[in-house]
């Protein structure tokens, strides 16, 4: 049985409450708070509040006494919060309705006055845009740390040669460098992406107010300063209408859930007895409840897994925007737990990835066997053949009838007789054999961005500098943003 009551009229009451004769069923409010998801932003709605209450000075809307009184109040409140003597009110309607109401109860009168010239749909947009601009830097540098593991891995892996893939049939001989450089890459790209979303989100809404602003002399750009954003939004209705900050991003984390997703497939294939290229660490392995000799790659493949998660909260932001009209609508309450869900889930991946990959043990005997199978250096027999002047279409079927026979007689390409070479085409000399071993097939590549050994060191020097570039001397991220 529901256990039904009512919201009394105290300063703890709903923010709207004064609409009303009596407050809505308890059912109700269980039903429309969001004091569990948004409690997460407490600090930076302090923050803005404290920015709020300076605006509101300059103005000529509140006195220096209000201002200091709830800047000191606002910081009590955060401190104590930090401290763990003050708890976040559950039973509040959300996280702006229980920080008033508390500085309320702390200072009076003037805490009342904390809310001119601004609403809630402006005030949640500013709280979502801050807690995002710092969540984004925070994400970053765990990206960042990723990729410098990754450049360490290749460093030490120049030579080490191993079958490239497509299709999953063996294709051309790499190195380990090379291709964990091309995971590094990728989450390079997830990095810039969250830096041009973090640009667009980079405009202070707070004075749009409900939708149409205010006719109190706000001073939009001063508060924007004091928060260091880069200027404010154009239009009131849109900037509290607006949450494609929210949908950018979960799109970049949905990207780089991917590309986390496809690297823990390939760790999930060489860790099998078939490939044995990789041995992942007994802290980042798990193993069965009745198969004593099992070593399961379950981190890897929990990654993969947490991919769904992270595309169904940003399809749920998506669906959840589409038919609103404009201005704010309460649906866009909803957006919270599908942002933060998707956040949560990639950057726990991101740096779990980066420690099983860090502690891994690589095969790298075993890798380089494998390029001695599957006729990895066909290609390179018909670039051979180019160089001496045969078009390439040519080339490539003489190549193809030389594996064929090599197939016929089960054997490797650089185990046929030169005869067969010499009879496949006169343009052959002996030095073939020379040119058609894997670490020569891998030496040779040198277009930029290939797998030699001197092209891969530039790759890693790239990425180096790029890790070095985006490190901020202010990268040290406040501990306990978060309650």
């Amino acid at each position: 049985m529901s256990n039904h009551g009512t919201i009394t009229n105290d300063n703890h009451a709903a923010l709207w409450h004064g609409r009303f004769k009596e407050g809505p069923d308890a059912d109700a409010v269980k039903f429309e708070t969001s004091i569990n998801d948004d409690m997460r932003m407490a600090f930076v709605d302090i923050m803005g509040s404290q920015a709020h209450a300076k605006m509101l000075c300059k103005a000529g809307l509140i006195s220096e006494t209000e201002k200091n009184q709830i800047i000191d109040g606002l910081e009590s409140i955060k401190n104590d919060l930090k401290s763990g003597q003050l708890k976040v009110d559950l039973s509040a309607e959300d996280i702006h309705s229980f920080v008033e109401a508390t500085l309320t109860d702390r200072i009076g009168e003037a805490g009342k006055k904390v809310h001119t010239g601004r609403s809630r749909n402006d005030q949640i947009a500013l709280d979502e845009k801050l807690y995002l601009r710092h969540q984004i830097k925070k994400l970053q540098n765990e990206i960042l740390n990723l990729i410098s593991v990754l450049t360490k891995i290749a460093l030490e892996n120049k030579e080490v040669l191993i079958p490239g893939f497509t299709h999953m049939q063996h294709a051309q001989p790499v190195t380990l460098a090379h291709h964990v450089c091309a995971w590094a890459w990728m989450f390079s790209r997830d990095f810039t992406r969250l830096s041009d979303a973090a640009k667009r989100a980079d405009l202070s809404p707070i004075g749009s107010c409900a939708l149409a602003g205010s006719g109190l002399p706000l001073d939009r750009a001063y508060e924007a300063e004091l928060l260091e954003f880069g200027g404010v939004t154009d239009n009131s209705l849109d900037s509290v209408s607006d949450r494609d900050y929210y949908l950018e991003v979960a799109s970049d984390l949905a990207m780089l859930q991917m590309h986390l997703s496809r690297a823990c497939e390939e760790i999930v294939l060489w860790s099998t007895t078939e490939f044995n290229f990789v041995d992942l660490s007994e802290k980042w392995s798990t193993g069965s409840s009745i198969m004593p000799q099992k070593k399961n790659p379950d981190f890897a493949e929990l990654i993969r897994g947490k991919t769904g998660r992270v595309y169904g909260n940003m399809v749920a932001l998506f669906t959840m925007m589409k038919g609103l009209p404009l201005a704010y609508d309460r649906d866009m309450q909803e957006d919270k737990s599908s942002f933060f869900e998707a956040y949560d889930t990639v950057i726990s991946s991101v740096r779990i990835f980066a420690e099983m990959i860090r502690t891994a043990k690589w095969n790298t005997s075993v890798m380089t066997a494998s390029c001695d199978g599957g006729y990895l250096n066909a290609t390179d027999i018909a670039d051979y053949l180019v160089r001496k002047g045969l078009p390439f279409r040519t080339a490539h079927g003489v190549s193809a009838g030389l594996v064929r026979i090599a197939i016929e007689k089960n054997c490797r390409l650089e185990e046929l007789s030169f005869e067969e070479y010499a009879a496949a085409s006169p343009l052959f000399e002996k030095d073939i054999f020379d040119l058609i071993t894997p670490a020569k097939c891998v030496e040779i590549r040198k277009t930029i961005g290939g797998p030699a050994p001197c092209e891969v060191q530039k790759q890693i020097e790239k990425l180096s500098a790029f890790v070095k570039e985006n490190t901020s001397s202010k990268s040290n991220l406040i501990d306990d943003f978060e309650i």
